[in-house]
This record gives structure tokens, sequence and C-alpha cells, in this order.
């Protein structure tokens, strides 16, 4: 019989998965995908490098093997996988994933195409001279120490962080209900950003913006992102940034020229940018690019060739840029944990200040632990100036009595520890030498312990010792260094650039053919004869055109919607192609009521079947969604019926009701409207508009008589003002009311 546990306690599930999951969401926040505001490490990075300084791995030494490394830390300090924490060191080796690499790494440590590091066995790795300046002091007490997961060691909580780390390499990370995503910058421009906060603390934010002009990757590349949206993300804290490959144009012979990619986005695949540019050009996406190469070494070299030498190649790079991640946004969202381990998303100011604040308590405490030194071997040489003006009586008292530290302390005064200190002193130190050394020590000592202790009562000499250890800190790595040049160049935001439709498809001559039942097909070439064509059954052709797979093909609905679809778009081959309302949502109940290839800077002529209309400009309808752009409201019961373009010349109207009533006007009475329900064309007591003309007075009012086209060259008797109701029209026109 098992015999139940007595520490049970009844509890509803809700409350205790609520209470297991919160514990769970505040571990992976604080302990895994945070980083510190002062030193921009997470837990797994401080702990690598912790240990590596433990093994004596700094930039003067030879390197050891990785898995030796990790096993250290997975051992002490991090009880977590072997493969998460050697991906971390791996990361924090590569020159292309993090501006200042915090570990110097001998073997394959990966590439920019994707490519995995070996397998930690046959790695390398040791400091660099930016991991020594992040744990400088360590030894000073400058910062707190735990106990480690199983209590046996001691690991630093934060490091004492001589380098702006944080925004330097930046950080990512995705924890439970927040994330954070910092980009690299530039350690000159943040140490010139700090030294601003500490002359200036009230400074704000553009003059900030001023010094950290924007992100600088690892990668390089162009930013061009407008200085307002700039400004405005290190404002909150929140933003993206646009970030371009850089490129240049390498002139070749005979007028040709060939583009060349010197530079990509920060953690794109230079592979996965180069299979996107051959989908496009295998999917005759790109007409306008013939060719593209890696000629990539150590640098990146993607070589694209136009189709000829009459490409323009800012409209070549534009179409690559919206289609590739030759262009990307960088998020930013400086989600950190603040100097309590509280998450919170920071400005760029709060950023800077919080890390001026860290290094203002690490110089506190370094200063604090020096003089607790200085006072211990001030106390020691004291004692040895008094045996030396003693000797003798000090050496008959060692000789003689059993004691000889109770007797030394009670005769000279000395502390116990003066006391240890003259007993333990060897006799070749008895010198004379010796005594002026332990006196020229005691002076530099005094003046030490002086300077040390005017530092800690006096604030602003303790922010000019931080400026000048910032101004150290530049001189390492800022600007000036190989390491610390500014890669990202700061561009102007790019210009609207229109990337013609013939740069993207390859432009060829089409017919498109719409069905009575709304199926729409293509056909290759300019056809006029349609006998081959076949439909369904009981289907048949309602409207043909003559276009290019370059052009926008416009449908007029009778909702008085218009829709676009370009022809590249429209099926082609055998079949009977596919409905119109797979392409575009065009409601059920509405039709078709034109179809028409766009003219730019035409002008059209909109009615409904209760003879109301207006003119509007063609650019105006292009839509830019299958939900298609409203311009005409037909009134409740109406349809939109009529779209006519308005050819050169055309100067009349002529409208016939269901009435058979004819009224001509002038064009000219008709106003253009962007949208709207139009105004009253022909007047009508029953009835609504049956059909509707426009035409060049001179050349007179034409219409169908059977066979026949007849002209009516005078047509004044029906010539009226627009909204008039008309009069029967000239003896044979047609019955069905149509011209």
């Amino acid at each position: 019989m098992t015999v139940p546990a007595e520490d049970i306690r009844p509890a509803p599930l809700a409350d205790a998965l609520s209470e297991r999951y919160l514990a769970y969401a505040l571990s992976t926040i604080v302990a895994r995908s945070l980083p510190d505001v002062r030193d921009g490490l997470k837990p797994v990075h401080r702990r690598l490098l912790y240990a590596m300084r433990l093994l004596k791995l700094d930039p003067a030494t030879g390197y050891k093997k990785c898995a030796r490394v990790v096993g250290d830390v997975i051992g002490k300090y991090h009880p977590h996988g072997d493969a998460s924490v050697y991906d971390a060191l791996v990361r924090l080796a590569q020159d292309f994933a993090v501006r200042y690499p915090l570990v110097d790494g001998q073997g394959n440590f990966g590439n920019i195409d994707g490519d995995g590091a070996a397998a930690m066995r046959y790695t390398e790795a040791r400091l660099t001279d930016v991991a020594m300046a992040l744990m400088d002091g360590l030894d000073e007490n400058a910062v707190d120490f735990r106990a480690t997961y199983d209590g046996e060691e001691n690991e630093p909580i934060v490091m004492p962080a001589a380098f702006p780390n944080l925004l330097a390499n930046g950080s990512s990370g995705i924890a439970v209900g927040m994330a954070t995503n910092i980009p690299p910058h530039n350690a000159g421009e943040l140490c010139d950003a700090l030294q601003l906060l500490i002359r200036n603390p009230d400074a704000g934010l553009p003059e900030l913006v001023a010094h950290v002009k924007g992100p600088d990757f690892p990668t390089g590349g162009s930013l061009v992102e407008s200085p307002d949206a700039i400004l405005e993300a290190y404002r909150t804290g929140r933003g993206s940034f646009r970030l371009r490959a850089k490129w240049e144009v390498e002139r070749l012979s005979h007028g040709l020229y060939q583009i060349v990619v010197t530079e990509i986005p920060y953690q794109v695949q230079k592979s996965k940018v180069i299979e996107r540019i051959a989908d496009l050009l295998n999917g005759k996406k790109l007409p306008i690019l013939s060719d593209v190469r890696d000629e990539s070494a150590e640098d990146v070299r993607i070589v694209l060739e136009p189709k000829n030498r009459s490409v323009d190649p800012d409209v070549l790079m534009e179409h690559l840029f919206k289609n590739t991640d030759l262009e990307i946004r960088f998020g930013l969202n400086m989600n950190v944990l603040d100097g309590d381990g509280v998450p919170r998303v920071m400005s760029l100011k709060e950023v800077l200040q919080a890390f001026l604040d860290h290094r203002h308590d690490v110089l506190i405490r370094r200063s604090g632990h020096r003089l607790d030194k200085i006072a211990h071997r001030l106390e020691v040489l004291e004692g040895y100036l008094i045996a030396y003006l003693n000797l003798d009586e000090v050496i008959r008292i060692i000789r003689e009595y059993d004691d000889a530290k109770v007797q030394l302390m009670k005769a000279f005064s000395l502390s116990d520890v003066q006391a240890d200190a003259i007993l333990n002193m060897r006799l070749r130190s008895l010198r004379k030498l010796e005594e002026d050394e332990i006196r020229g020590e005691h002076g530099s000592l005094s003046g030490e312990k002086a300077e040390l202790e005017a530092l800690l009562s006096n604030e602003p000499l303790r922010w000019k010792a931080i400026a000048a250890e910032i101004t150290l800190t530049k001189k390492k790595f800022g600007q000036h260094t190989a390491l610390g040049k500014r890669r990202t160049v700061v561009a102007e935001p790019p210009s609207a650039t229109v990337v013609p439709l013939e740069a993207v498809i390859e432009r060829e001559a089409i017919t498109v053919l719409l069905s009575e039942k709304g199926w729409i097909r293509a056909v290759k070439g300019h056809v006029d004869s349609f006998d081959d064509v076949k439909f369904k059954d009981g289907d048949q052709l309602k409207t043909a055109c003559q276009t290019h797979t370059t052009d926008r093909i416009l449908i007029f609905g009778t909702n008085g919607r218009f829709y676009t679809i370009l022809g590249d778009r429209i099926q082609r081959g055998r079949g009977f192609g596919e409905p119109v309302r797979l392409i575009v949502d065009l409601p059920n109940e509405a039709e078709i009521a034109a179809l028409f290839v766009h003219q730019p800077n035409r002008k059209l002529l909109l009615a409904s079947q209760d003879a109301r209309g207006f003119i509007v400009a063609e650019n105006d309808v292009i839509a830019q969604t299958r939900q298609g752009k409203q311009i005409l409201t037909p009134a409740d019961g109406a349809q939109a019926v009529f779209c006519l373009p308005i050819e050169p010349g055309h100067d009349h109207v002529a409208t016939v009701g269901d009435n058979r009533k004819l009224l001509v006007f002038a064009l000219e009475e008709i106003p253009e409207m962007a949208r709207g329900r139009g105004v009253i064309l022909q007047k009508y007591s029953d009835g609504g508009l049956s059909d509707l003309k426009l035409f060049k007075g001179s050349d007179g009012l034409t219409f169908r008589r059977g066979e026949q086209t007849r002209t009516e060259s005078d047509f004044s008797s029906w010539l009226g003002k627009r909204a008039s109701v008309g009069k029967l029209p000239p003896q044979g026109f047609p019955r069905n009311n149509r011209f």
C-alpha cells in the first residue's frame, strides 16, 4: 500500500500553474534572455569571460581548446547544455556578428554565408583586449560576487565594465512576454557622448545623437534612416533602422559596366541573398539583370551583370532593395535589466547614464579597496621603521623571550599586524638600503592615500577621473583605431525611385479575353480573329483588348469600383483561364461593366443607370489592392454601367433614355471629380439611361442603322443643357435605344 506524502496542500490548479509559470518567466527574463544595462552581458556571456579569465586566457598568452572553456563553464557556473554555451562562445568570436569581439578565436568559427563553426574540440580561444577591459578591477572589490549554482565557487554579479559594451556590441534575446534587440554602435562615438554627459548631465537627446549618429554594424552597409526617425527611436527606446547594402559601379570596356555589392546588411546570410536574386532571374521577374556571381573571398563581392548598357543602375538596385535582403529594417528595442535587476525599456540617454553611474560605483569601490590595502601596508611599514630605529632591542627580545610577539607589542606599542611583520622579516632586509626604500615607499603611499581620500570626498573629482578613464577607452578602441573605425556609412534617405514595370517584367504582346461569365485569360501576341478561341459550354466572348504584359488592365464593376490587374498576372496558355473574381474581390452581385488598358493621364466619363455621372482622371482610379477603389457611388437600386474614355477632340455628350428621348450637350458641363455620385446627365420621368456616347461636334452624331452607319451633321434639334429631358431621336434611330 502506497503511503501518501505528508506535505499535501490543496490549491486551485490555476493558482498553482500561474505561480510556477511566473517563476519560470522571471528566471528566463533575469537569468537568461535580457542583458544587464551596466555591462551589456547576459549570464552565459559573463560566465564565459570569467571562466576564461580564471584559465588565464588573456591576450598575451596562448590559446586553449574551446572544449576546455566550455567544460569549466558548464561544470562550475552555467548548468546548461554544452551546445548552447559553445554557440555563445562562437558568436563572441565572430567579427561579422559582434562589432567588438570579446573572444579571439583560432580555427573555423563559421562565416557570413551561414556555415557553422567546427566542433569545440577543434577550435581554440582566448580573451581580447575589449574583454579584459570589461573585467578590469574584478580583483579590487569593484563588484559583488555571489555563490554559483552548487555553492562551491563564486561568480561576479556584473562586470566592472570599463567599456560601454551594451551599446557597442548590442544584444538580442526573447524572454517570456518581452524581448530585446539592440544594434551595435561605434565605441568612439559612445565615449564622446559619455564625455558630454559628464560635462553636462542635462544634455538633451539631440546633442547626444550629434555624437551617436546611429548604429555601426560589423558588416558595414549604409544607414539610410531619416534623422527624425533615428532621434525618435533613441528617445523612446523603440524603433527601427533602415539598412542597405553598399554597392558601386565598375566600368568595363565598350561602355559596359557591372554592379559590385561590397557590404551586405547585418545578420544577412550572403548565400541566401544570392539564392533570392537567382530566383528572381529564373522566374523572369528581373529582365534587366543578366547574371549574378559570387566572387567573395574574405571580403564580400557579389557581381551583378545588367542586361545591357542602357539599364539604369539605380533602377536595378532599387528593385533588388525592395525584393531581397540587400535592404532590411533592423529593430531597436532597448529592453534591459537596470541596476536593480528590473527589466524596462530605456532611452539612449538613460542607457548612457546607467553606464556612468555604474562606473562611478566601481570607482568608489576600487578606491576604497585600494585605501584599505594602503592602510595595511602603511601599518606594516611603520612597524618596520620602529624596528630599524630599535634594532638591537628588537633582536634582544626575539633572542631572549619565547613570547617575543607579546613582548614586542608591549615594548614598542606595536599592533598585531606590525609584530607579525617584524617577526617574519628576513635578515637580509636589515640593510641600511632597505630602510631608505621603506621610508620612500611610506612617503609615496601616504601621498596616494591623501589623493584617494580627496577623491572619495569630492564628487566632481571622481567624475573627472571617470572622464579620464573614458578618454583612455576611446584611445584604445575609438574611431582612430583599426578596430574602432566606423564601418556603417550614415547616408541620406533615398528618394522615391520609381521602378518601371519593364524593369521587373519581360514585355510581351498579349491579347486579353473576357467571357460573358467572367472568365479571363490571355493569348500570346495581338490577335484580331477569335474564331478558334474556345469557351466553356454556354459561355462566349464578351470583350477583348490588345496589350502587353507590362500594362495595367482596368476593370470597372457595376458596383462603381475600379480594379487593377497587371498584364503579367493574367493566366496564359491553353485552357479557359480563371474567373476574374479569383484575381480581384469583385462581389457576386456585381458584374463587369468595362475592361480596358490603362493609359496614363487620360480621363474617363462614368455614368450610372439613373443618368448620374462625372469625369475622373484615369490616374486616380488605379487600385493597389484586390479590394479595388470605390470611385462612382450608384444610388440604391442603380448600377454603374458606363465608363467611356475621353479621346482628344471629344467635346459633346449624347445620352438616350429608356423613354427614347435623346439629349446632346457640351462635355464641359460635366464636372471632374475624384469620387462620388455625380451630377444629373439627363432627366427622366420614368426609366433610366439606355446609352451614352462621346463625340466631336464638328464630325456630327453617328449611330448604327442596321448594317450601316448614319451621321446627323445637324444635331441642333437635340442640343440642350445638361439635365434636360431631350427630344425624340431622328427617324431610323435603332429601336433598342443604343447608338
